[in-house]
């Protein structure tokens, strides 16, 4: 081994390496995503880091190599395949004519023009916002460590390599980077680390114990579980936090978030309801985006229903189809054989390319009974609706959104029916609770109030509200909750959960 640690101060104390805190205050366990959320945008992209960052994650696990003339680019694989399908060795071009490819398409339509990422250029993005574990696939290590240092990124990185590049790495750094590498079965605890100077171990899920991470935590060193692949499932993650990992390095990291918050807090203040299901991991309104949700803990799932020419029901939700599918004109002039040929994830990412429109009942048999429904009946009859609800025993696990006069027509149906009417006008709602007796009100957030709510409730009413758009912020939802409102819409739930893990710390 090489010894190191004459250079890591921090490593004479159980401290540990000042690292920079992008969530604050921090959590208890933080996430490393893998290559940036990779599932949902071209991997180590810019777009790919600027998710992690609106989700409020720590951490970003990203692969850099060197290009012909010395320069570090952010990517996996040797080569790398451009949106007219030719490959390119990183190797044999300068980073001027890398960056120069496009290579957004190939995930989707929707990431057209992005490019190769350089590391200068990451780092810029991710000053002050975002972590990031640098892989070091390809590198020169005198050179990163300058880079580190002239970005001031050193307590926002931290280098994985073998022990011979890391003892470069932090000759040229004068030890001011933090470095990272795998510990295994048979290695000495905590030696391997003091030995070696460094700020960090990987360890691989199933081989991390208590015992260890209370080992390397003596001496100030954090522990990553890798928990890719196969370990990558809610039992994995339930026993590595268990064993006191400090960083999970996850292609998951809204489940994994989600799972950590629900299992410290079993009482919400609040539900969540998913918009189209967990659309900003998976297709809107797909079988994919409705189990997601579920995986997460939502309360409810939002989904809307339209009506084909002959007379099937499908989940959509605009008119025409090209909206969100490969297909085109409007549903209600199609075929249920026609639309069931249609992709409804491929303009989300080629990964979804084969998810197809789902059938109400295809919807039903999936989801029935493990969440509850937020229906929206955007074209199905009173009738059809409530003869699905019943005939899945999801009749009072349902709200239903439509008009007043809609929601009247499937009271008279079956009386068990929840109606959600809209609500736009605060001065309106004394009339609808009157003449209609809704359930709840979806009401209009810009007219959301501490009175509006009371009054509401008063009348026996709950009271929705969607965040959608310029209120998906942290302090709206809070006054929201401290109002009382009883469930809030969401295209972004990491947002609304991290509302609730800062409410609930409060409130305790």
């Amino acid at each position: 081994m090489i010894a190191l640690c004459c250079a890591w101060p921090w490593l004479s104390g159980a401290a540990g390496f000042p690292f920079f805190e992008p969530v604050q205050p921090p959590r208890s366990i933080q996430v490393m995503v893998h290559r940036g959320e990779a599932r949902q945008a071209p991997e180590n992209s810019r777009s790919a880091l600027q998710r992690c960052i609106e989700d409020q994650l720590e951490w970003a696990e990203i692969d850099l190599r060197l290009t012909q003339d010395g320069q570090h680019i952010l990517w996996h694989d040797a080569t790398v395949t451009d949106g007219s399908g030719k490959t390119w060795k990183i190797s044999d071009h300068s980073l001027a004519e890398l960056g120069q490819l496009e290579v957004g398409s190939r995930f989707a339509a929707r990431f057209a023009g992005e490019r190769l990422l350089s590391l200068a250029d990451c780092f810029a993005l991710c000053k002050n916002r975002l972590n990031l574990y640098l892989d070091c696939k390809a590198i020169n290590p005198e050179q990163l460590a300058r880079e580190i240092l002239a970005a001031g990124m050193e307590r926002q990185v931290v280098v994985y390599s073998d022990l011979e590049q890391l003892n470069r790495v932090r000759s040229a750094s004068a030890g001011k980077v933090p470095l990272m590498t795998k510990w295994r079965p048979g290695f000495a605890l905590p030696d391997f680390a003091v030995t070696n100077g460094l700020a960090a171990v990987e360890i691989d899920a199933p081989e991390l114990t208590a015992a260890i991470s209370k080992a390397f935590a003596s001496v100030g060193v954090k522990v990553q579980a890798k928990v890719l692949g196969a370990w990558d499932e809610p039992a994995m993650w339930e026993r590595v936090i268990a064993a006191g990992a400090d960083w999970l390095q996850t292609d998951l990291p809204e489940e994994v978030l989600a799972q950590a918050l629900w299992r410290r807090l079993p009482k919400r203040p609040v539900q969540i309801a998913l918009h189209r299901g967990a659309n900003r991991y998976a297709p809107e309104n797909t079988l994919p985006a409705f189990a997601k949700a579920i995986r997460m803990g939502a309360d409810f799932i939002e989904f809307d229903v339209r009506t084909t020419q002959d007379g099937a029901f499908f989940l959509l939700h605009d008119s025409m189809l090209q909206g969100k599918t490969d297909g085109a004109g409007p549903i209600d002039q199609q075929t249920a054989e026609a639309v069931r040929k249609l992709s409804a994830g491929i303009k989300f990412g080629k990964p979804y390319a084969s998810v197809p429109l789902p059938s109400l009942d295809q919807f039903l048999d999936a989801c029935a009974g493990k969440i509850n429904f937020y229906f929206d009946a955007k074209a199905i009859p009173a009738a059809s609706l409530a003869e699905a609800l019943r005939r899945c025993n999801m009749t009072e696990r349902t709200v239903v959104y439509q008009s007043p006069e809609y929601l009247a027509k499937l009271k008279a149906i079956d009386p068990r029916i929840r109606g959600l009417a809209p609500l736009g006008r605060a001065e309106d709602f004394a009339e609808l609770s009157a003449r209609f007796k809704p359930y709840a009100v979806d009401t209009k957030w810009d007219i959301l109030s501490k009175e509006l709510i009371a009054r509401c409730h008063e009348a026996g009413v709950k009271v929705f509200s969607d965040a959608m758009g310029r209120h998906e912020v942290i302090e709206d939802y809070l006054k929201a909750m401290d109002w009382g409102i009883d469930l809030i819409q969401t295209d972004h739930p990491l947002r609304v959960m991290r509302a609730i893990e800062l409410r609930a710390a409060r409130v305790n």
